[in-house]
């Protein structure tokens, strides 16, 4: 079966990549800002939040709805941006090998649909070269 363990080797490597553009993408930052840039959050690529930073100007200890407002608001868009970058630059579409054409000629590329992750990804490898 000399097929099949190139296959496992193939699928591996494909989880090497993608871990190593996880880890990556983890590293990367987005911003976002509400009220006016008087609040501040930081996410990662991660869906994480690493810095929250408040204007002391929107401090008011009368109107503590507001601050919490602008802090979920920020949060929000934070998130939805890191959610964003994930989809854009990590392991969201991945390349793999579809069928042998019928008349020799290397083998097409398909993209695979979003969502799909590693281990779905060797399934599928795995049920394929059987």
């Amino acid at each position: 079966m000399k097929g099949f363990g190139n296959i496992m080797k193939e699928a591996q490597k494909l989880q090497q990549q993608m871990a190593a553009m996880q880890e990556e993408i983890g590293k990367k930052r987005v911003e976002a800002t509400a009220g006016g840039g008087m609040v501040t959050v930081e996410a990662n690529g991660k869906q994480e939040i690493v810095s929250i930073k408040i204007d002391r100007e929107v401090v008011d200890r009368d109107d503590v709805q507001m601050l919490e407002d602008l802090v979920l608001a920020a949060c929000n868009e934070a998130l939805r941006k890191s959610r964003e970058l994930a989809q854009q630059d990590g392991p969201a579409a991945h390349v793999l090998p579809a069928q042998a054409p019928r008349r020799g000629g290397a083998r097409a590329l398909r993209i695979a649909p979003r969502g799909e992750g590693p281990d779905r990804l060797l399934s599928h490898l795995l049920q394929r070269h059987r």
